[in-house]
């Protein structure tokens, strides 16, 4: 058997891989990508909370109010928990089960609880994006969320 020497140049052998200066570089390179992706991550992830929170605040609104667009032989077709009431919830919560002060729907009056408004008995709805619950002021018409700033303030 023969001894095999080991020389310096072991790609001349047709070995490949990389030197240790080369991986370095690499890290190097990847470590400058992060510092400036991870920021941008974050605003987009920020901003994707305020979109979904001003989305849901959105299907509050149209719970409460109704949607005056909808109308169907000469009859809005949702009048939200206001027009089928006659004034707004005094809690969130009244949007998904009845209260005990409100009468049920009259199909001949048209008037009463008509509800559920919203599509969510686990009541998720209560809460934005952060999970923070709500701020909602019926006498000012207004409901909150506080988690972002400046605030989300939906008027209906």
């Amino acid at each position: 058997m023969t001894a095999r020497r080991v020389t310096a140049s072991c790609k001349a052998k047709g070995e490949t891989g990389f030197t240790l200066v080369e991986l370095v570089i690499i890290i190097v390179i990847l470590g400058i990508i992060a510092a400036v992706a991870i920021p941008k991550f974050g605003t987009l992830t920020k901003s994707s909370k305020v979109n979904a929170t001003r989305e849901e605040m959105r299907r509050i609104k149209m719970a409460i109010i109704g949607d005056p667009g909808l109308v169907s032989g000469g009859q809005y077709v949702n009048r939200g928990f206001e027009g089928d009431v006659g004034f707004a919830p005094s809690r969130l919560e009244d949007l998904v089960t009845k209260p005990d002060t409100v009468q049920s729907y009259n199909k001949f009056t048209r008037l009463g609880w008509n509800g559920p408004y919203l599509d969510n008995a686990d009541q998720t709805f209560l809460r934005d994006a952060w999970e923070t619950s709500y701020v909602y002021d019926p006498s000012a018409r207004i409901i909150t969320s506080t988690s972002a700033t400046p605030n989300i303030v939906m008027t209906f």
